[in-house]
């Protein structure tokens, strides 16, 4: 069963085009990664699939009364708002107090519902989140860079428990992430994104990209890459036809 699907998405903040052409699809029970440089338009892209974005052109499906548990990039909380785990919990809707005492123990945070949201560490606050948007029993988890500012432990033990949820629940997962050594082993299908998509498939397929590993300067062994992105593809596919379009970047290398 399909749960989103776009189709020739393009989005445009004022003159500039974020996004050109893309399609995309998850379905029930999937783990979809999307991975891209800064500015690629991740986040974008997920905003356009829930209905946040308004899209220029194409069009984006969701299936009728998807359930969708939404984990943000980041949560700005201004310190000096008195505001407890539980009570963060409860908006907008209610939860009893054993509710969210199972949820914040299913997500390795176990009884900490009585302290304040402000002096969370980040790896327990991203728990929180996720423990928040599973309450509201959802179809489909959309993560955007859900660890980000996390050491590599708590990563790895972040996407452990995302692939643990999936497993018991049947949730599907969409995901934004930078970190591609975990990323490869928790997803079933990645996506590689940069304006538009370059590669798309299987985990193993994409890492093994010419496309892939160009964007990502992976082997060049520099903190600055500089690359030359052919689109030697489609858009669909990582052994695509070519259309002898190319573009020269330079960035900042990714954590791998």
């Amino acid at each position: 069963m399909t749960l989103i699907e776009a189709r020739g998405l393009s989005v445009r903040h004022g003159a500039n085009t974020v996004l050109s052409h893309v399609d995309f699809t998850i379905g029930a029970g999937e783990i979809v990664t999307v991975v891209g440089p800064n500015g690629s338009g991740k986040s974008t892209l997920i905003r356009a699939l829930i209905g946040l974005e308004p899209a220029h052109d194409g069009q984006v499906t969701r299936a009728p009364g998807l359930g969708i548990g939404y984990v943000p990039q980041k949560l700005h909380i201004d310190a000096a708002l008195p505001l407890t785990v539980g009570r963060f919990l409860s908006l907008p809707r209610w939860v009893r107090p054993d509710e969210a005492a199972a949820v914040l123990e299913r997500t390795g945070v176990p009884g900490i519902a009585g302290r304040q949201i402000s002096g969370l560490s980040g790896g327990q606050l991203q728990r929180v989140l996720l423990a928040r948007a599973l309450l509201a029993r959802p179809e489909i988890l959309i993560l955007d860079e859900p660890t980000q500012g996390l050491d590599q432990p708590g990563i790895a033990a972040f996407y452990r428990l995302v692939e643990e949820v999936r497993g018991e629940t049947g949730v599907a997962v969409l995901m934004v992430s930078h970190d591609l050594h975990v990323v490869m082993s928790a997803s079933d299908r990645v996506i590689c994104l940069n304006g538009h998509v370059c590669c798309e498939g299987a985990p193993h397929i994409v890492s093994a990209a010419p496309e892939y590993r160009a964007l990502f300067g992976l082997g060049t062994g520099g903190a600055l890459a500089l690359y030359r992105h052919v689109h030697d593809h489609d858009h669909d596919t990582c052994d695509g036809h070519h259309d002898h379009h190319s573009h020269d970047h330079a960035r900042e290398g990714e954590h791998a």
